[in-house]
Order: C-alpha cells, then structure tokens, then sequence
C-alpha cells in the first residue's frame, strides 16, 4: 500500500508541474492592451526578446526535470516481485555530483551574460540630438511630466512623438520622485524603472506607431498605488506639433466664470496647483493650465467629464479614497461656479 501510494504521490506531482507549465503559457498569451509580449519600442522589444530566450532554456529545463521524473517513475514503480527486496543502494557518483553542479553554473552564466548585454544595450544607448527630454516627477499618487526645453507642465497624460527608424526621435525620460518610491512602467514601451527620492533615473522610449499606451505605477507607494495610472499618447509628428503649440499657450480666461476664476484664487487651491495668467503657483498638486485637455481625472480614476470634475472637487474620496487631494467644503454655488472656471481651461 505504501508503495502505491509513492507511486500516485509521484504522479500527482508530475501532472502538477504540467499544469502549471501550461497555466503560464496561458498567462503570457495577449489579453490586454498592457501585455509585455506585444511590444512597440526598441528598449520593450529587447526585453521581450530576453524573456523568450530564458523560457526557451526554463522550458528545457522543465522538459529534462519532467521526463527524468516520468522516467524514474516508471522505470522503478513497484512491481509484485519486489516484495520484501531492497532496492539498489548507490552511495555516491562523482558523475552525478559534477553533473548537476557544472551544469547549473554553466546556465546562470550563460543567462547573467545573456541579461547583462540587454541590460548595456539600453542603459548606454546614445542619445540622438534630435531627442526629445522629459522630466517625470512620482506623487502620491498621480504623475508629472515636465519638459524643459518646450515649456510645458502637464499630469498623467505622457505625450511624446513616434519614431521614425529613419529618423529615429526617441524620448529620454529623467526620472523623479518627490515623496516616497514609484515605479514607471508602460509594458508595451519599456521595462520597469523606480523612481526613488534624491536619485536620478533614466530610461528611454521610441515607439514606432502611434496610440494610446496604457501603464502603471509598479512599485507599492501608499494606498491609492493600484490608481497611480499613465496613459502615454504617441502621437504622429504633426499631432504632436500642434499638442505642444497649444500646451504652450497660455490658458484662456473666458469672461463669463469670472466668478469661478475668483472662487478659486481665494481658496487653497491655489496653494496646490498652478494656472498660467493667474494667482496660482502652487506645485504640491498637478498644474491645471490645460486640465480640459486631458481625458482623465486622477491619474486615470476617473474619465475626464464635468460630472466627474465636480465631484473630485467636492468629495475626492468618493473617486479615489485615501488620495492627498482635500475636500473643498464650497457651497453648491461656489462649486458649481469653479467646476465651470475649470471646465475652459483646455
């Protein structure tokens, strides 16, 4: 009985590594727009590239483990003859001690070099002059993207141009953190990288068509981490010409919600956010200049409506609970007077 019993045990783990081979090919088959397999950036189709080579040699592995155990399983099953015999005893194979000690050393060599170059082609990739620079500072818990040499200050929505690979114009991304560890990632544009504070990082992107790219903070940053979201819009040449000509004007102040213009400059609003032509310089808070621009509120919690905005006004929470953004406590007409101020600046 206890032979059996040996003998279903070892089955029942044989069939266990099969499903869970099976269960991760499943997973890495595309199911949604942030898959790592369908890759749309040099640096991304690299690292994709790795990955299949070190499940190439995991799935040899598992291969060789797996007809070894089959084999072993069959091969000595217990059998009526072998009543009251004891097995073959083998006290030592310097064979087998060499086997299985040069040949996993040989594999994590060959996969520390293999991951090392990858690492070396994307970090120590020269920067064309024609690139386009981009300071990204981590909140808790939304996204800033500044860039420097065009002026512009905007939140959550990255926006950067496609790279022609005739004329490669690929985006450097410096980046910040101004609290606590983040984390930028965009599976289908590039590999994870932290943003930690009082350190500068680095990576780079040059996607080669254009669409919206769907990312997120990977780095647990508080409690409205799974909520930091990004949304990088690669725009054709041309597109991104006229974002940057309108990011670059100053916001217009429509004469008809002056009273909202004026709700806000008299609260603390003005304290956490900025506005272009206007009392508000404050930097704890995402720049609001072009807010209707954008297609979303709080890094992605909500879509960008008026509905939304004042009720992210009103009550944050009901939005995104545990976000650093107050509630404003205005009266229904103060309220509605601001979300109207704020609904003109695009």
């Amino acid at each position: 009985m206890n032979m059996r019993h040996r003998h279903n045990s070892a089955i029942r783990c044989a069939l266990s590594f099969l499903a869970l081979f099976f269960c991760a090919a499943a997973a890495a088959a595309p199911v949604s727009s942030t898959n790592i397999f369908a890759p749309a950036s040099t640096p991304a189709r690299t690292i994709v590239g790795l990955s299949h080579f070190v499940i190439a040699v995991t799935a040899v592995i598992f291969a060789v483990v797996a007809s070894l155990l089959v084999y072993s399983v069959v091969k000595f099953r217990a059998r009526a003859t072998d009543a009251g015999r004891e097995p073959a005893q083998v006290y030592g194979s310097t064979q087998i001690e060499l086997a299985w000690t040069v040949i996993p050393v040989l594999i994590i060599i060959v996969l520390f070099l293999a991951t090392a170059r990858i690492i070396h082609a994307i970090q120590d990739a020269p920067k064309p002059a024609a690139a386009l620079d981009v300071t990204v500072i981590g909140h808790q818990f939304w996204w800033e993207f500044r860039y420097p040499k065009l002026g512009i200050v905007t939140a959550n929505e990255l926006h950067i141009p496609v790279s022609d690979p005739a004329h490669p114009t690929p985006t450097f991304l410096k980046l910040l953190s101004a609290d606590t560890d983040h984390s930028f990632w965009v599976p289908e544009l590039g590999g994870k990288t932290d943003l930690i504070p009082n350190r500068v990082n680095e990576m780079w992107l040059d996607p080669e068509r254009p669409g919206i790219y769907l990312g997120q903070c990977a780095q647990y940053c508080g409690t409205q981490h799974g909520k930091m979201l990004l949304r990088v819009s690669v725009d054709r040449p041309a597109d991104f010409a006229a974002w940057v000509s309108a990011q670059q004007q100053a916001a217009v102040q429509d004469p008809k919600v002056l009273a909202g213009k004026h709700v806000f400059e008299t609260t603390s609003c003005i304290n956490c956010h900025s506005i272009s032509g206007t009392a508000a310089n404050g930097r704890f808070g995402p720049d609001l200049a072009h807010l209707m621009s954008r297609s979303t509120l709080a890094s992605g919690a909500a879509e960008n409506t008026p509905a939304n905005l004042r009720l992210w006004i009103q009550n944050p929470d009901a939005i995104k609970p545990g976000s650093l953004m107050p509630a404003m406590k205005l009266s229904d007409g103060d309220l509605d007077a601001v979300t109207a101020y704020l609904e003109t600046l695009r």
